[in-house]
């Protein structure tokens, strides 16, 4: 039940199966790339929450804190500080089982893949952030396992594993975790009256189309029929969420829908022990002047797919231009970085075809 909005406006005042000794079955899993669009939404949306944080509270899923089972000496450094903010790094996956989101319980090892994986960045002024796919198919390697898909990590071995493989890889530290099913960003998209994506028009051109939220879940699941295969699928899901994030934040004074969104959110994440409602609040109150223009939406680097040895269709990642736009993430410096160089980055486009 919704809070109404005259209490909103009052109280906005103030693992699974695991490598040998090191990794134990996580009793539940993360859920939701959405847990970012808490920070997107901003102050106004932050405020109207705080009154009812505890409630919110309660709809929020937790898992025991992964990273507690991380070598800390062996994990890259954080970025430099300056100032009062520091930069914030979440590991984000998507799902399109519920079994892996959904349904904590029906864990079983070797059964999840993830279908999305995201390095969500927020800059320490918080005048920027990214979101940057990283193919499900890349081939990397896995701690314990050898080489294989990336998104094999989080099946051998939940989100601990998940998050060793992409520190490893990228380089980057990962402050908070978190997943979704795909089935969520439906009701997501439908709680804010649907969503707009530009597309291209059969004549010619493009066109805004309006989308409920199982007409952009059919859009992000089409890959067959896109020239550029998966890639196309991975721009329609940052299509989906840069949509998501434009709607939710087209209005931060309408507190009703804000409060709707936040509610919808929340209800389908569950995150680590550290990412509190506090938290959540406190990083949108410092993010409250980003807008969707000042987020970048791109994928990591890739020089094309290939054959694994045993026959596997891979994603080879282009090492060249992929190390250093993830130092540049690493160090708190990737708008300058990008500025001078995009060449071998995918960036968003306008239009996804």
């Amino acid at each position: 039940m919704h809070a109404p909005i005259d209490e909103l406006l009052t109280a906005a005042a103030p693992g699974p199966p695991t490598r040998p000794a090191r990794r134990r079955r996580s009793r539940k899993v993360v859920a939701a790339i959405v847990a970012g669009a808490v920070v997107l939404v901003g102050a106004s949306g932050a405020m109207a929450f705080y009154g009812y944080r505890i409630s919110l509270n309660e709809k929020i899923e937790k898992i025991a804190d992964p990273f507690d089972e991380l070598d800390d000496a062996a994990r890259p450094a954080p970025a430099p500080v300056e100032g009062v903010a520091a930069p914030v790094n979440v590991l984000a996956l998507g799902s399109d089982s519920r079994i892996s989101a959904g349904d904590p319980t029906a864990w079983e090892f070797g059964a999840q893949r993830t279908d999305a994986i995201l390095l969500l960045h927020l800059s320490a002024d918080r005048k920027s952030a990214a979101a940057i796919s990283i193919p499900r198919d890349t081939w990397v390697q896995i701690p314990g396992y050898g080489e294989a898909k990336i998104n094999a990590a989080f099946s051998y071995g939940g989100p601990p594993l998940m998050i060793e493989t992409v520190e490893n890889l990228t380089g980057v530290r990962i402050d908070h975790f978190a997943v979704s099913d795909f089935e969520s960003f439906t009701s997501l998209t439908d709680t804010l009256g649907g969503v707009e994506i530009e597309v291209p028009r059969a004549g010619g051109g493009s066109e805004l189309r309006h989308m409920t939220g199982q007409e952009a879940l059919d859009f992000t699941r089409e890959r067959y029929a896109l020239a550029n295969g998966d890639f196309g699928r991975v721009q329609r899901q940052q299509a989906w969420m840069r949509a998501i994030a434009t709607k939710a934040t087209s209005d931060k004074s309408d507190l009703l829908r804000t409060s709707r969104f936040l509610e919808e959110a929340l209800g389908s994440v569950a995150v680590d022990e550290g990412l509190t409602i506090d938290k959540m609040l406190e990083i949108a109150v410092s993010a409250r002047d980003l807008t969707t223009a000042d987020i970048t939406f791109l994928t990591a680097p890739y020089a094309g797919t290939g054959r694994s040895a045993d026959g596997q269709s891979i994603v080879r990642l282009d090492r060249e231009a992929f190390d250093p736009l993830m130092r540049a993430v690493a160090e708190d410096r990737l708008p300058d970085y990008l500025a001078g160089t995009t060449d071998g980055i995918d960036l968003l486009p306008p239009v996804v075809r």
